[in-house]
């Protein structure tokens, strides 16, 4: 590819490679961030300085408090990338995350997963 081209696809508009978002950085792989860890940003009186448009459209889409899935289907970027990209905002004190409350109570029981497993096989 010469100086002057760029990576672009019709439908797709400009392509950029995941590790360009990232820096090359992979996410942290402690289990920290799950799919389903809620991701929120907290109030500040400016502006971040610093910040990839990546990074600030997280934080304008995190106003209420989003899942990791859903922001990155919404920042159409890949979990990956999301995940090294909330670590680097609540590296910053710019965002908080709070892991999902599982409650055993409202957890369906064996019986009717199996249920459901049984009915799905004979279709």
């Amino acid at each position: 590819m010469s100086e002057g081209e760029s990576w672009y696809d019709e439908a797709a508009g400009p392509l950029v490679r995941p590790y360009t978002i990232t820096s090359g950085r992979t996410p942290d792989e402690n289990g920290r961030l799950d799919l389903s860890t809620q991701v929120m940003t907290l109030r500040t009186e400016q502006e971040p300085a610093g910040l990839g448009p990546e990074h600030q459209e997280i934080l304008r889409l995190c106003r209420q408090p989003v899942s990791l899935a859903e922001i990155a289907v919404y920042v159409k970027v890949p979990l990956g990338v999301v995940r090294v990209l909330c670590g680097d905002l609540i590296e910053r004190g710019l965002v908080i995350m709070r892991a999902p409350t599982h409650n055993a109570a409202q957890a369906p029981n064996l019986e009717t997963l199996q249920a459901v497993l049984d009915g799905l096989i004979k279709y």
